[in-house]
């Protein structure tokens, strides 16, 4: 029979620990945040203006260059132009300015909470003064450098493919006439989208702060989930104190999303090249959203509104099969695409060690990393990739990323990825340290949704063509060297070419997706960075290889410090 006298101590000595913890992050928000705001204030506004000029002549080659759009609407744009760049400024500026402050005085305010979740209890109090604090001034500085890549090395990418037509068999030159129509679809879609999401938010939000305080006063009271462990206390007060935060945050979310979706509209009028369909659109979302949040927040299921098919395609075998999966394993594959607020789950919660075993993004990340560094040291060794290769991705400016390097080898690395899981008999996508991603525990992110279910998808194709060995080095061709046919003849890997013409082009549609995702994965903001490291290890590694004289350590300085300043 427990001691009533040791659990009014260890009571009090939570709340103890709590206020001291909310007083002390509050007093180093107070002053990091200033600190960290003006760093990425000043920074990506630097990058805004500075980068502005460039900007206006990519777009503006982009436009003169590209094949999608007719003169007359080229003509129009171009008349367009100036007030959707003050637009982007507008928007651009302000929306760095709100997050620079908000993530300033945040981050070190929730570190003072997350020290303690350190095992040791002589650490938890250095933990409470020094995380947060100058970390968060580092990321701060991070975070200008990923804004820097994604202006200066994403954006110029999408450009270029604008410019040379790509994925040019699913899209057709937009004419002039086209434009009426789908900006009528865009401003209905605005009209429609904005008040009823507003609505539907609005109107739920009350039942979505009260549920998720129920939900958290019971774990409390019942010492489960996040009250589970006595380190996590902390953290768990914090979020029923900050719950009414979460909430408007989600309602405001939803708001700000409902503009963009309802434009989108005007995009599927343009793909399905009916004005009905893009109607149709609108009011399907309106559908999607409210079922979405009934889902999320354990309401009724479905909806009251009307969900017209606003789609002429149906979706092909190996989606099907990939989505009956998905649900099956008991995934909200249905609603997962629908757009919605920012709405944490309100299912029971979970300890602590139940939601370490979760695969978290960085994971993938750092995962997806090492297997490029793993990757490109065999290929090294093979003498397949060469000194030259690394050193022209390194001279390589903002819009080269079509190297054997830039884009072969993680392309090269996320193949043998899927390889590697087929073989395994995985259920999801294999990790180089054993892990399995799967519809279950893979990260609930935004991002991920995108890419998840087409790399099921295409890992079911794979599995379906039954490839053999030296179709498989084929493959592997196709996808690090690409075009480049000398190179390809020269790697004497053991590749069989399919003697089957469908085959051999089924193959080859396979290279085509893996290098078209690589290429998508390529422009998200940390990759440059994470992978600029990936290569400065391969350079390393290929002149220790090569030779310790003095020429080849005079490279390898050159090669790292080119590789820093790019």
């Amino acid at each position: 029979m427990s001691n009533p006298l040791t659990g009014c101590l260890k009571t009090t000595y939570v709340v103890f620990v709590f206020v001291s913890a909310f007083f002390l992050g509050a007093l180093k928000g107070l002053l990091v945040g200033p600190v960290a705001a003006l760093l990425v204030i000043l920074g990506n506004v630097g990058v805004i203006l500075g980068l502005l000029p460039a900007h206006i002549a990519w777009t503006v080659y982009a436009l003169v260059k590209t094949n999608r759009f007719d003169a007359a609407l080229k003509f129009a744009l171009l008349f367009a132009l100036p007030p959707l760049l003050a637009l982007w400024l507008g928007l651009s500026i302000a929306g760095n300015v709100l997050i620079a402050i908000g993530y300033g005085f945040f981050t070190p305010w929730v570190s003072t909470f997350e020290a303690f979740r350190q095992e040791r209890e002589s650490k938890k109090f250095l933990h409470c003064i020094v995380d947060g604090t100058w970390g968060t001034i580092k990321a701060s500085c991070t975070a200008v450098r990923d804004f820097a890549d994604c202006c200066y090395h994403s954006y110029p990418q999408y450009l270029k493919e604008l410019r040379e037509g790509t994925d040019s068999d699913e899209t057709h030159t937009m004419r002039l006439v086209q434009v009426p129509g789908c900006l009528a679809v865009g401003l209905m879609g605005l009209i429609v989208e904005i008040p009823l999401y507003t609505a539907i938010a609005v109107v739920k939000a009350p039942y979505m702060l009260f549920r998720g305080w129920h939900r958290l006063l019971h774990d409390l009271v019942s010492r489960e989930g996040p009250f589970l462990e006595t380190a996590c206390v902390p953290v768990a007060g914090l979020a029923i104190l900050l719950w009414p935060l979460v909430v408007i945050g989600s309602v405001l979310f939803a708001i700000f999303s409902s503009f963009f979706i309802g434009l989108y509209g005007s995009v599927i009028a343009y793909q399905e090249r009916s004005f009905h369909r893009g109607v149709a659109y609108v009011i399907a979302m309106v559908s999607e959203f409210d079922e979405y949040t009934n889902d999320w927040l354990y309401l009724r299921e479905g909806s009251i509104f009307p969900k017209p098919r606003y789609r002429r395609k149906k979706a092909s075998y190996s989606s099907e099969i990939s989505v009956g999966a998905s649900n099956a394993a008991g995934g909200r594959l249905g609603s997962s695409k629908a757009p919605a607020m920012l709405v944490p789950s309100l299912a029971p919660s979970r300890s602590l060690r139940e939601t370490i075993q979760e695969v978290k993004m960085m994971q993938i990340w750092e995962d997806m990393m090492k297997s490029c560094e793993m990757r490109g040291r065999e290929l090294v060794d093979a003498n397949v990739l060469t000194q030259g290769d690394l050193h022209e991705w390194c001279r390589a400016k903002s819009s080269s990323q079509e190297t054997i390097v830039g884009l072969g080898l993680p392309s090269y690395s996320f193949l043998h990825g899927l390889l590697n899981s087929i073989k395994a008999g995985s259920n999801g996508l294999l990790l180089s340290d054993g892990t399995d991603v799967t519809q279950l525990n893979r990260p609930q992110d935004r991002l991920l949704d995108w890419f998840f279910h087409p790399i099921m998808v295409m890992k079911e194709q794979i599995k379906v063509l039954k490839i053999s060995e030296g179709e498989v080095r084929f493959l592997e061709k196709l996808v690090l060297l690409g075009g480049n046919t000398d190179r390809m003849d020269a790697w004497k890997n053991g590749s069989e070419v399919p003697q089957d013409a469908l085959k051999a082009a089924q193959i080859q549609a396979i290279s085509r997706r893996v290098i078209g995702m690589t290429r998508s994965v390529s422009k998200f903001p940390t990759y440059r960075r994470r992978f600029r490291n990936v290569v400065k290890a391969l350079v390393a590694y290929s002149l220790e290889r090569g030779g310790s004289s003095a020429s080849h350590s005079t490279r390898s300085v050159a090669s790292i410090a080119s590789i820093e300043i790019v």
